[in-house]
């Protein structure tokens, strides 16, 4: 996960110190939400809400939602959802069906290794492979006219886990600044989404702390200073299952049906929104190493930070002097 640092003297005095901070528990894990500034008093609560109910319509751990409906009709008829699930999961599709490692078809494959849950195991060759044909992107389809989704096999299940919080974490952003609220901060776990300048420095820049992978939360390899931005971190030490000395991750290749094997303990995107955060980090995770024209071509994608298994954090389109290592176990490649 990526951290905030709160070291520096504040740019704004009179609008650092009027910080209104609340934190809520949903999408399965604490989120801290922050505004600095004189906000509406509902501003927090209403933020909070609106979360409930993204979460209401898009998740699969509960006995009903939009997806839940989704999924249970697969094989049989096409499910109308409301506007918001429906662009979502359209665009999850599309993404999907464009095999560079995100798909959320996955469903079929997180449900068989339950990595994250009390009843995690490794399944068995023969219960993979059985699963692999249900989770073919090509067999989801999107009508625009009538906002429905139809998956064509029966047990193909939807799991919007891998993009669902970028999406949240822009809506409540969106509900800022329609107030005309000026900075503030989103954590969703994993997903920072930091708001106008920041009070807390002078340069009004942002410090946000790049998690150690083989810590427990909280501790920081390296702080980067960097501007409002989304920043999405994707890893291998968050959910993982220990077998036999082996240690399997949650992050699930499709082709496979096992974790995704590579030589990266996670990777951090910062870009202007958070749904192309997560997108990002799956495609660089999956690539495991830095694409050489990664961003080039657009100007919503900051930069990236690779931290490998030997401990060295590689650099894409951040400059140097942007990055301080807080951590001389690690390096920082040339």
């Amino acid at each position: 996960m990526t951290t905030l640092n709160f070291d520096g003297q504040a740019a704004i005095p009179q609008l650092a110190t009027q910080r209104q901070h609340q934190t809520h528990y949903a999408l399965g894990t604490s989120i801290d939400l922050t505004l600095f500034g004189k906000a509406p008093n509902q501003a927090l609560t209403n933020a909070c809400a609106l979360i409930d109910q993204y979460e209401d319509q898009l998740t699969i751990n509960r006995a009903s939602s939009e997806v839940i409906a989704i999924n249970q009709a697969a094989g049989q008829h096409p499910v109308q959802v409301s506007a918001a699930t429906y662009t979502l999961v359209k665009h999850a599709i599309q993404l999907s069906q464009q095999h560079f490692g995100f798909n959320a078809l996955i469903g079929p494959l997180v449900k068989l290794w339950e990595i994250g849950f009390t009843d995690a195991h490794v399944p068995t060759p023969a219960a993979i492979t059985a699963q692999l044909a249900l989770v073919d992107p090509t067999q989801a389809t999107y009508d625009d006219q009538a906002y429905s989704i139809y998956l064509h096999q029966p047990g193909m299940q939807l799991d919007l886990g891998g993009i669902a919080k970028g999406y949240i974490a822009d809506r409540i952003q969106d509900y800022w600044q329609a107030l005309g609220q000026r900075a503030g901060m989103i954590n969703l776990g994993g997903n920072l989404l930091m708001v106008g300048a920041s009070p807390l420095h002078a340069d009004g820049q942002w410090r946000v702390g790049i998690q150690n992978p083989l810590t427990p939360r909280g501790n920081a390899i390296a702080s980067v200073t960097i501007g409002p931005c989304s920043a999405v971190t994707s890893g291998i030490y968050e959910r993982h299952l220990e077998v036999d000395g082996h240690s399997y991750h949650h992050i699930l290749d499709a082709k496979t049906g096992y974790p995704r094997e590579n030589n990266l303990l996670s990777v951090t995107v910062f870009s202007k929104a958070s749904i192309d955060g997560e997108i990002e980090t799956t495609r660089l995770f999956f690539a495991g190493q830095p694409h050489p024209d990664w961003g080039v071509a657009r100007d919503d994608l900051y930069g990236a930070i690779f931290v490998t298994k030997d401990r060295q954090l590689q650099l894409v389109g951040l400059a140097p002097e942007a990055v301080t290592l807080l951590d001389e176990t690690f390096t920082i490649a040339p």
